[in-house]
């Protein structure tokens, strides 16, 4: 029977090959602290606006992954929150996504960044072709009022959120521009919520990570996580993000990003080795679904509900929800069966298959301490499928 230790050798070798290169993580933040300091500068419009640039998503939870395609664009999501002089009081959502667009193209003139500013419903996306091609999509915002933070915090601690947490997540709320606002144009209480970096503080409480966020003077302009210094959580959302990609590719019926990454880190259980750690998160991910809505609620805003495209009629074709619970049984299959075996011609044909992931044989064996390949223990093969004759992945069956 194969011991612990390869089982967390196996796993290892794969995360080796999903994350994302120190060049990447280097250029990102390289990038953004640019993108900051421009912000910064004594000629900036929005320099008494006390201007805060700061990642967003899996660049900040240190879950993202390496590009399926080495051709693929890296995806940074940034946020430029205008800490002062600007309110939902005052100014419009349009005005305040304007003005910071207007500096965005002059950052992108003064860098020579050939494509166009484009504008999204919810941010202005900047995209650099040279070595490590990346898109920045940057999320106008302004801070939430004091009464919605109350609201939040109080949110959080009757969905059993600790107090301290509570407190520290609810106070980074922000309100986001959206051209798909009915209010858009006009001044008005409206604006959608979002709390990225509240999200942050409440997932490294998860992963037990420091989050010490430094507060500067000027324009601020907080660090991409800790890349080198990943912990077992942010290890098995990277592996079960890379396995839905590969099972669904683009398909719509995929699971969310956000879903995944929440269940995830609601049942993991402190568990330092990759394998248990896996094995537990895939156990306890359906249980934390609630039965009545929100299904799966944002941890730092409990009435917003992730999962609320389950129960949507125009996504009723989808089975977004049965695709899920089918993902979750097949991946723990598939990571069973790797784990379960010194067969390193196996090992290396499900690395490709399952997470598109090409580690040479010697490289294998050398890790794993095996001097020939053994033979290959017995494997049911049959992968879990829907009823539904339109198969939303890609394995063969």
């Amino acid at each position: 029977m194969i011991t612990n230790k390869k089982k967390e050798t196996i796993l290892k070798t794969l995360i080796e090959n999903l994350d994302l290169p120190d060049s990447a993580y280097e250029k990102a933040k390289k990038r953004y602290e640019d993108l900051g300091r421009w912000f910064d500068r004594d000629e900036c419009q929005l320099k008494s606006n006390n201007v805060h640039i700061f990642p967003q998503g899996s660049f900040m939870l240190g879950t993202a992954t390496r590009p399926i395609n080495p051709d693929e664009e890296y995806d940074l999501d940034l946020a430029c929150k205008l800490r002062n002089g600007v309110s939902k009081k005052t100014h419009t959502q349009q005005f305040t996504k304007d003005i910071i667009g207007l500096e965005l193209e002059l950052y992108r003139k003064a860098r020579g960044i050939k494509e166009k500013l484009c504008s999204k419903h919810r941010c202005w996306r900047l995209e650099y072709k040279d070595d490590i091609s990346f898109h920045l999509d940057i999320v106008p915002a302004i801070p939430a009022d004091d009464l919605k933070k109350a609201f939040l915090y109080e949110s959080m601690e009757k969905r059993g959120v600790e107090s301290g947490i509570a407190k520290s997540a609810s106070e980074t709320a922000i309100s986001i521009t959206d051209d798909r606002n009915p209010d858009y144009n006009k001044i008005s209480d409206t604006w959608n919520i979002s709390n990225p970096e509240g999200y942050s503080i409440w997932f490294s409480s998860r992963v037990e990570l420091n989050n010490n966020i430094v507060l500067l003077e000027k324009a601020q302009v907080d660090p991409v996580p800790l890349y080198k210094n990943k912990k077992t959580l942010q290890r098995c959302i990277q592996i079960l993000k890379r396995h839905r990609d590969i099972m669904f590719e683009d398909n719509e019926s995929k699971p969310i990003s956000i879903i995944i990454t929440t269940l995830a880190a609601r049942a993991y259980n402190g568990e330092d080795d990759l394998s248990l750690a896996l094995n537990n998160i895939l156990n306890k991910m359906p249980e934390m679904i609630n039965s009545t809505t929100p299904r799966v609620p944002n941890p730092v805003n409990p009435q917003e509900d992730f999962a609320d495209r389950w129960a949507m009629p125009k996504y009723r074709h989808l089975n977004l929800e049965q695709n899920f619970l089918i993902w979750t049984k097949q991946v723990k299959k598939d990571l069973t069966e790797i784990t379960s075996t010194e067969d390193t011609q196996f090992i290396r044909e499900s690395f490709n298959k399952r997470f598109a992931v090409n580690i040479g044989d010697e490289e294998l064996k050398k890790k794993l301490g095996v001097s020939k390949i053994n033979t290959p223990f017995s494997r049911n093969t049959k992968e879990h499928v829907i009823a539904d004759p339109i198969k939303p992945w890609k394995y063969e069956v």
